[in-house]
């Protein structure tokens, strides 16, 4: 079912990209919604059909189209906010400890609606920046959907330029934690291996010898219990799916991780009796970067989730811990 509405630009309006016009409409509320109207051919700048590059001049008249049940917004009402424990808070910026299941802003695909730690910004700090070109409220840096840990948003135009900068300038000193298969032959050691999209499936990252992009992580063996170890990672660069990516291209993937395998070393399943682990078992432990307005040097840390507590105590009663 599709509603039609009609807007005048106004001389506010002069030199406006369309498709952050439509964002601004309640009826689209999104970049996002507005390109997939664009998309599909479903606006009109004076009766002509526009692209989402298209400036408005003062008195443009837009005509589009909303699909209801494909453009619900993912702030609607009925959707329960999910609970995020904070571990910062002031006008400039929020840090949260995000939950596994929370992806950190909407999908591309329309048909999944669901709330994002974006969605949750919005709805708690009313209208947030977002970064160049996308529709992503407050967002500075990502996690894996099934990642948990420490995450910042960013309230302010001046802190979300701010905090880009930092992680792109890696100023931001980033650790997590980690439970793998198998024990890592040597007690630390940094692994620089290049990270691209896998070409047999794209969706995915791989290392690769030649190409890629620079990627380096630093990791430590906290605790060994012979087949399995827990280990702390301090990644140098932020490629995407990284620590999973080369943690499984030295022979240790994640426990609980779908999608990134050793073939040599993990088992298809946790031992008989093992709390479950539906997810990677990948922590964002703690975050170090300097605070945008007052330039104070903050640490943040989030405590392990409780399916990697339960993990880790399951593993030690079977009485092969060793403390490094």
């Amino acid at each position: 079912m599709a509603s039609n509405f009609m807007r005048v630009a106004t001389a506010a309006d002069q030199g406006r990209r369309l498709d952050a016009f439509l964002a601004a409409q309640p009826e689209v509320g999104a970049r996002a919604a507005a390109r997939r109207l664009l998309d599909a051919g479903m606006v009109f700048v004076s009766g002509r059909r526009a692209k989402p590059a298209t400036t408005l001049l003062a008195g443009d008249v837009v005509d589009f189209a909303v699909l209801v049940d494909a453009l619900r917004d993912p702030l609607a009402p009925d959707l329960p906010l999910p609970e995020v424990p904070i571990l910062y808070d002031d006008a400039d910026l929020c840090v949260i400890d995000k939950p596994a299941g929370l992806a950190a802003h909407p999908p591309e695909d329309p048909r999944v609606v669901a709330h994002t730690v974006a969605s949750w910004a919005r709805t708690r700090f009313g209208e947030l920046p977002s970064p160049p070109d996308v529709d992503r409220p407050g967002i500075v840096h990502r996690l894996d959907r099934d990642t948990t840990g420490v995450m910042v948003v960013a309230k302010t135009e001046v802190a979300m330029a701010d905090l880009r900068m930092q992680w792109k300038e890696r100023l931001v000193e980033k650790e997590y934690r980690c439970i793998v298969f198998g024990e890592p032959r040597f007690q630390s050691d940094w692994i620089e291996k290049a990270i691209a999209t896998d070409p047999r499936h794209p969706d995915r990252m791989t290392t690769v010898e030649e190409g890629g992009r620079e990627s380096s992580t630093y990791y430590e063996v906290i605790e060994r219990f012979g087949d399995f170890a827990y280990v702390r990672c301090l990644p140098k660069t932020g490629r995407t799916h990284q620590i999973r990516v080369h943690m499984t291209a030295i022979g240790h993937s994640l426990v609980g991780d779908r999608v990134y395998r050793s073939q040599k070393r993990q088992h298809d399943a946790l031992p008989p009796g093992a709390p479950p682990m539906p997810r990677q078992a990948l922590h964002a432990r703690a975050l170090a970067f300097t605070h945008p307005s007052t330039r104070e040097r903050l640490r943040l840390e989030a405590p392990l989730p409780a399916d990697m507590v339960a993990l880790l105590a399951w593993l030690r009663a079977r009485g092969a811990g060793r403390a490094r």
